[in-house]
């Protein structure tokens, strides 16, 4: 199996993120009925504007396989995040690419990076049907926190879920451990 890169996306990567995103969201049904979301996923730049987005790549072939948007609270694309916690959007794996660990990768890096900026958790909403996307979470911990759901259209129902970071590893502190 290759091995995977987790970095901050660059402009070259932009075209491959929209591509992916979509493809991603329409495999998953995510885009079934919707109305103006797909623009928000293509708009790749706006969300690098908004955040830091993150691509996992295939160190081999430098393919860009995911991608995901961290974000803070009071920025442009944070829906749930509150005072010290951080969150995550648009989480998506080509489907050509699914089951290699990228998105669990994303996923991790994104605790990572909550946990350096000193945050006590990190929120994201997920669509009520995606059964994979639910697997992912709870696996890695991630806990239902139903009186934040919502629904910004009709139809679109969001679950949201959150996982406290005071018992996720923090990469630096098991890094000076081994030092």
């Amino acid at each position: 199996m290759a091995t995977l890169l987790v970095r901050r996306a660059e402009p070259a990567d932009f075209d491959a993120i929209a591509r992916l995103t979509v493809a991603a969201y329409r495999a998953d049904g995510q885009l079934a009925g919707e109305s103006g979301y797909e623009r928000t996923l293509l708009d790749v730049s706006s969300r690098s504007d908004a955040g830091e987005l993150l691509v996992a790549v295939d160190e081999a072939t430098g393919e860009v396989l995911g991608s995901v948007l961290f974000v803070v609270p009071g920025t442009p694309y944070a829906q749930l995040a509150g005072a010290g916690e951080a969150e995550f959007r648009m989480l998506a794996v080509d489907p050509a690419a699914q089951g290699r660990g990228a998105g669990e990768s994303l996923v991790r890096a994104c605790l990572d990076r909550a946990t350096a900026l000193g945050c006590h958790g990190v929120v994201i909403c997920t669509r009520s049907f995606s059964a994979p996307a639910h697997r992912l979470y709870a696996r890695l911990g991630f806990v239902r926190t139903p009186e934040r759901d919502w629904s910004p259209d009709p139809g679109v129902d969001l679950h949201a879920l959150r996982i406290d970071l005071a018992g996720v590893p923090s990469p630096v502190a098991a890094e000076a451990s081994r030092g």
